[in-house]
């Protein structure tokens, strides 16, 4: 039976809370949201979307391995993105030529990692299915023992940053300034590299590999669009990527013909684009006001 919508925004909820499945899939949503909200500002700022995105494809063989080899794809999504950020940290230096050499070491990881992976499903006995998944997402699969990976990661990330977030803030606007204060640039690079591919891993257990950037890339977009203060603009990211995950699983909770990927980039993108035009408006008006 189709579980059917109301306008009892709270029923609604409690009916979905009821079921194991999707309380776990709001459970883990809600410490990867937090967890891209604040690492998705960072790569944003720091103009790593690219890097982010061939993380989340690198994700996708290393779930494929897991599968094939009938290990937890915890294992998977974490070794693989691990390394790939352990290898993108080695080959990153700052530069024109350092930049222009990382970008080509990227764009050839990412190649690799999407060509393995379909080598890697086609290893397993439902091909069709394990890559659809594995690419697109769903929250049919989110496990108790995953939920509570989830979370370890969520509070290790957060330490993290919480101890490392004023270098960290510094050295993405101006790393020379970090530098002349003393400040370890090249470790802070580093560090934010590998959480940001520890975050990659847990967001694509939810929106599948292909589908990371909905909340790494759109709620901290949308935030920086809102906002100039950096505490605030990070706390707004995080805000928008709880709104994206509650409102794109609750969408394909009540509407299943809808893929769980499709409904949580649908939703950031409408809140980017709503940021964008607001943006755009504000800017707009301060014009007149300054001409009048």
């Amino acid at each position: 039976m189709t579980p059917q919508a109301s306008w009892n925004l709270f029923a609604d909820l409690s009916a979905m809370w009821s079921y194991p499945y999707c309380r776990n899939a709001l459970i883990a949503g809600s410490f990867v949201a937090i967890m891209a909200g604040a690492m998705g500002w960072l790569m944003v700022l720091r103009k790593q979307s690219f890097l982010g995105h061939t993380l989340s494809l690198v994700a996708y063989p290393g779930a494929a391995a897991a599968t094939a080899l009938g290990i937890p794809i915890l294992f998977g999504y974490y070794g693989a993105v691990l390394i790939a950020a352990a290898v993108a940290v080695s080959s990153s230096s700052r530069g024109l030529g350092g930049e222009r050499r990382a970008a080509a070491t990227t764009g050839t990881i990412q190649a690799v990692a999407l060509a393995a992976g379909v080598l890697l499903s086609s290893l397993s006995p439902s091909f069709l299915e394990s890559t659809t998944t594995l690419l697109f997402g769903s929250f049919l699969g989110v496990t108790s023992t995953e939920v509570l990976a989830t979370a370890i990661v969520a509070v290790v990330v957060l330490s993290v940053l919480g101890v490392c977030a004023r270098p960290l803030v510094l050295t993405t606007f101006d790393p020379l300034a970090g530098e002349a204060a003393g400040l370890p640039v090249r470790i802070f690079d580093a560090v934010e590299v590998l959480l940001l591919g520890i975050v990659v891993a847990a967001v694509s257990q939810i929106t599948g590999a292909l589908l990371v950037f909905a909340l790494l890339v759109m709620p901290a977009a949308a935030a920086v669009q809102l906002t100039t203060k950096v505490w605030r603009s990070v706390g707004l990211s995080i805000a928008l990527g709880l709104v994206v995950v509650w409102a794109g699983i609750s969408i394909a909770f009540y509407l299943p013909h809808l893929p769980l990927g499709f409904t949580i980039t649908t939703t950031g993108m409408a809140l980017y684009l709503v940021s964008s035009g607001w943006r755009s408006w504000s800017e707009g008006s301060h014009r007149l006001r300054s001409a009048s």
